[in-house]
């Protein structure tokens, strides 16, 4: 395993989905699936999200909207919403990404997608206050 790519990884992985998440993932890690968070912060944080001339974290973001959305992953959609948002993408633009996902994926996936959506919502307005 390559402990810079981790190391990238790891701070991209917090930026995005938090850095009490990512904290809290690493800490509960045991024997059995710390390879796993291994794998993922090296090669899909460090790796690819790490990829500096590549896509912006804005753009990758709305792309893994719309792939957690037509996967049916409602935990990984719900974590890469709030992360979303860190990226700067916005509410609407949201709401556009997932009408894409209802047309081009069905409209089961589009609903499931915008109930997401709208915890994940509702959870950040509350905690602001709001």
């Amino acid at each position: 395993m390559n402990d810079d790519l981790f190391e990238i990884g790891l701070e991209i992985r917090k930026a995005v989905l938090g850095k009490e998440f990512v904290e809290k993932s690493i800490a509960s890690a045991d024997d059995f699936n710390m390879p796993m968070q291994r794998l993922t912060t090296e090669y899909c944080w460090g790796a690819v999200w790490g990829r500096e001339d590549g896509l912006p974290r804005k753009t990758r973001s709305m792309l893994n909207l719309a792939m957690l959305s037509a996967l049916n992953r409602p935990h990984e959609l719900k974590m890469h919403l709030a992360g979303a948002l860190r990226n700067g993408v916005t509410r609407e633009e949201i709401r556009e990404v997932l009408l894409q996902v209802a047309i081009y994926c069905g409209i089961p996936a589009g609903v499931d997608a915008f109930r997401c959506a709208r915890e994940v919502f509702a959870e950040i307005d509350r905690a602001d206050g709001k």
